[in-house]
């Protein structure tokens, strides 16, 4: 399994870069995980849109689906320019019925997916844990049958992280503030919470997502290293991880 950071702000892309979107491949099947701003000026540089064969979706905040509306136009021109009738699956959850009918436009098609059943999308089994967001959000877990990865999506510090991420290949947090702060209220993680998650969890390697505005970000490392042994990283844009 192949993994890259297309986008990994919080709440808005700083110049030339995306808020919460990634890549994952497979035996050429490539599925776009969030589809936040600015993903479709970053997803070129790795893949070509029209070849994504899905697009599943955590959340319906518009950081991590502002550029669906984008990648609809792309299916719509680009099927007009190659004379095709491609139509691309959006995977999304249905507790928010307005959101998840605007996933079907024209080339696009939305498809429910149980958070309580595995979903199998080509080589790739996903299984879900609600978070706690101020809207109903799902963390994904991503397997391959050889490797997993985990991503917690939006989502202040959960117990259950620590069963669902249990000895992933790679965890991708939520790392919105730094050690100290709570980000109880606005339903984010700081950094030692994603380190403790990795730490309990036996995880092979953690990645920190979802950045602030503000501070001085390689802080999120230096805190976390205090309380997970194991490799951690600050999300870039193309950051990749090839698994198993």
């Amino acid at each position: 399994m192949k993994v890259t950071v297309v986008g990994f702000w919080g709440a808005y892309p700083e110049e030339n870069e995306a808020t919460s979107s990634y890549l994952i491949e497979k035996d050429g099947f490539k599925l776009l995980l969030d589809c936040g701003s600015g993903a479709l000026n970053q997803l070129p540089k790795y893949v070509d849109p029209y070849d994504l064969d899905a697009v599943i979706l955590t959340h319906y905040h518009f950081d991590h689906i502002a550029d669906i509306g984008v990648l609809q136009y792309h299916m719509l021109v680009q099927n007009g320019i190659r004379q095709q009738e491609k139509v691309l699956p959006i995977y999304g959850h249905t507790f928010d019925q307005d959101h998840f009918a605007g996933l079907t436009h024209n080339f696009t098609k939305g498809y429910p997916y149980d958070p309580i059943t595995p979903l199998e999308l080509g080589p790739f089994a996903i299984s879900f844990f609600e978070t706690d967001h101020p809207v109903t959000c799902f963390a994904m877990r991503v397997s391959d049958g050889e490797s997993n990865f985990v991503f917690t999506a939006d989502s202040s510090y959960k117990e259950g992280f620590i069963s669902f991420s249990d000895e992933a290949d790679l965890l991708i947090a939520d790392c919105n503030f730094y050690e100290g702060q709570d980000g109880t209220k606005a339903g984010h993680m700081n950094s030692k919470e994603c380190a403790t998650i990795a730490e309990r969890a036996g995880v092979k390697q953690l990645v920190l997502s979802h950045h602030p505005h503000f501070g001085d970000r390689s802080r999120l490392v230096s805190e976390a290293e205090k309380y997970f042994r194991g490799n951690i990283q600050l999300a870039k844009s193309g950051l990749t991880f090839h698994l198993g």
